[in-house]
């Protein structure tokens, strides 16, 4: 399916063009990270209601490609690397609504504290999944960023243990794959209780 183009943000004229050129390795991960600390914790201070909607659908109406770009480099335990984790998971969720209930579906027996944890309506048809990643990722502005990540990591992993449960000849590679998205994410939770997250 034939990806529809957007326009990217640019806050400036040409301020990510020196960067994404691969200039400067430390200016790339500076913008990254202020671009995400803008996102996580200057949406929080702000009174608008619309914030919330507005990150949630960043993605496919403001043109995040670009910056999600220079996030993809940063590490998990960073609020740049975060969000990438976080718009990636949702990123997957929309491609493939279907094959995300089903693989969720069959991991609810195999990881039930963390589909509780998910919370994710029942049953876990498309419909309801895509309503709970768009719920976490409202969370960013709404509600304790600990808490988006905690959930996340949770969908994550009952998804790899559907996957597992799925396809157990598999070779395993798309399971480790969720399972460090889901390691990833909750470390990065619990760092952000611990206020060491930045």
């Amino acid at each position: 399916m034939a990806r529809e183009f957007h326009s990217p943000m640019r806050p400036g004229d040409g301020f990510f063009d020196s960067l994404l050129g691969g200039d400067d390795p430390a200016l790339v991960q500076e913008a990254a990270d202020t671009a995400a600390t803008a996102l996580v914790r200057g949406a929080r201070d702000s009174d608008d209601p619309a914030v919330a909607e507005r990150i949630l659908h960043l993605a496919e109406s403001e043109g995040i490609e670009t910056i999600a770009e220079v996030w993809s480099g940063s590490p998990a335990e960073s609020l740049a690397g975060c969000l990438w984790r976080l718009y990636l998971l949702r990123s997957w969720v929309y491609a493939d609504p279907v094959g995300a209930a089903r693989e969720f579906e069959a991991g609810r027996a195999k990881a039930q504290v963390a589909q509780v944890v998910a919370g994710v309506g029942s049953p876990p048809g498309p419909e309801e999944l895509k309503s709970m990643v768009d719920e976490v990722l409202r969370g960013i502005v709404t509600s304790d960023f600990a808490d988006v990540l905690l959930r996340a990591a949770a969908f994550a992993r009952v998804v790899a243990a559907g996957r597992a449960a799925l396809d157990p000849d598999a070779d395993g590679k798309d399971v480790r794959n969720m399972l460090l998205l889901s390691e990833q994410l909750e470390a990065a939770g619990h760092a952000e209780l611990a206020q060491r997250l930045t």
